[in-house]
């Protein structure tokens, strides 16, 4: 093949094209992994953990963010993310919440979750969370696994044939099994917490509630507020679980736009970052209550936002905590349904003096919450280094 000549002006101009372009992509690929690495240390990270097994088709983050209380528990969660970026980002933010949500609840764990990235209903098989279960091994326990979102405790099955690290298992494996069921008790005295707060009495009754997100928590949580008579507005992506929900309840499905119903109480409980510019400005409620992680898109500014409409906003990792205490007991192997629901009941408090705090010193729940985590955290670590 003869080779291209070009006039000595052009060529040098390619070279130059080239040289621009491959620096334009190695900037952009630099400035991606300093994000996450930037993240990490904004956010006070102690490990990410990149996994990928072409065979099973098998991609997942692991955020490890603080083991000074004990090893970093938290959920694995599936979801088809817009980018690995989105993935990373996710993974870091649900981690930290994992670290104040066991700190904050008085409980010796630290901070982990992880995210498998694809669709759960037909990427995840036998293989690829076995694979996961690896992965989640090679840790040597400093990361312990559990059931989140698109996951089951059929799927934990699946994990436990690789690792010990898991818990959550079914209930015939000797596990706690589903975890919903506190998440959501836990969620419900939350509620009551901040509605005595708002109103002067914990009684729900005739209160209108939005649940956005009736998945497992979503549902439990509508039938407690239900058997209060409390009137409740729910809305899913899912149009099957909204029917299933509406008629074993009576909860009322929102048809068109849920900001323009006039509520009480607005429930978060699907995905993260509901509470951001474009919602807080349409909300018409005085409490916002409910079981999704990282509900603030940005968690100062929307914070303060909340705070300036007159909104009494209780921390996610706060009133969610009924969750990893159930599968706490159940990594101590101390599990019982009545110490779970007993140990849940100290979050109607731990609402109460969040909500207190953030009023008295005037600052946001949010900043409130963390201050509490993160003196926990100092004072028990200082214990454990004095020897």
């Amino acid at each position: 093949m003869r080779p291209i000549t070009l006039p000595w002006k052009q060529g040098v101009k390619l070279l130059q094209f080239l040289y621009n372009y491959s620096m334009e992509i190695t900037q952009k690929e630099t400035k991606s992994e300093d994000s996450v690495i930037s993240l990490m240390r904004e956010m006070g990270h102690e490990q990410v953990v990149f996994c990928n097994d072409n065979d099973t088709g098998l991609k997942a983050i692991i955020g490890i963010h603080n083991t000074v209380l004990g090893p970093a528990l938290g959920g694995t969660r599936m979801w088809g993310y817009a980018s690995d970026n989105d993935a990373a980002i996710d993974a870091l933010r649900l981690s930290r919440g994992m670290t104040y949500k066991a700190a904050i609840t008085g409980l010796n764990l630290g901070g982990g979750k992880a995210v498998l990235i694809g669709n759960a209903k037909t990427d995840k098989t036998e293989p690829f969370l076995r694979r996961f279960g690896k992965f989640i091994e090679s840790l040597n326990g400093k990361y312990v696994t559990a059931e989140d979102v698109n996951m089951k405790t059929s799927d934990m099955e699946y994990i436990a044939m690789e690792t010990q690290h898991v818990t959550g298992l079914p209930s015939y494996l000797g596990g706690s099994g589903d975890p919903s069921p506190v998440t959501a008790y836990g969620t419900y005295l939350g509620m009551k917490a901040i509605a005595k707060k708002a109103y002067g009495s914990e009684s729900l009754s005739g209160k209108k509630i939005w649940v956005q997100g009736v998945g497992q928590v979503g549902m439990y949580l509508t039938e407690h507020l239900r058997k209060e008579n409390a009137e409740v507005y729910i809305s899913d992506l899912d149009e099957e679980k909204l029917k299933n929900v509406s008629k074993s309840t009576g909860a009322k499905v929102i048809e068109g736009d849920p900001f323009a119903i006039d509520i009480d109480i607005y429930s978060p409980c699907a995905l993260g970052a509901t509470l951001n510019d474009e919602t807080i400005s349409k909300l018409n409620c005085d409490i916002i209550a409910g079981a999704a992680n990282n509900q603030l898109k940005e968690e100062i500014k929307h914070g303060y936002a909340l705070m300036e409409r007159g909104i009494v906003y209780v921390p996610d990792f706060v009133i969610n905590a009924g969750g990893l205490i159930n599968v706490y007991l159940d990594y101590l192997k101390e599990y019982t349904k009545e110490r779970s629901y007993s140990m849940a009941d100290k979050i109607y408090d731990n609402c109460l003096n969040v909500v207190n705090k953030a009023e008295n010193e005037k600052i946001s729940p949010q900043e409130a919450a963390i201050e509490l985590a993160e003196k926990r955290i100092r004072e028990v670590g200082n214990v454990k280094l004095s020897f």
